[in-house]
């Protein structure tokens, strides 16, 4: 006799969804037998804005960085963090 699957919930916040994924198992809501690959080109990382205090020519020098390597300079912050935060978690 086949696994009987479970509604998924509708959810009214991400942190809702999350809360529920981290104490259920998907197992119980889908039939991964039955699942495609799937390819979402357009998905982006959701984002929060902060503020960051930088001094002038720390910015005007990752500016400069930014514009040799023809990218917005918030992206290579970005991408500055990533790396360092990758790097430290190695270490740990």
């Amino acid at each position: 006799m086949p696994k009987k699957i479970k509604e998924i919930p509708n959810f009214k916040t991400e942190d809702e969804e999350r809360a529920f994924w981290a104490k259920e198992h998907s197992t119980d809501y889908v039939n991964w037998e039955k699942a495609e690959l799937s390819v979402l080109p357009n998905l982006r990382p959701s984002t929060r804005t902060i503020s960051l205090r930088l001094s002038k020519s720390m910015l005007e020098k990752i500016r400069l960085v930014a514009n040799k390597r023809d990218v917005p300079y918030q992206s290579l912050i970005n991408i500055f963090l990533k790396e360092r935060i990758d790097e430290e978690l190695k270490i740990s």
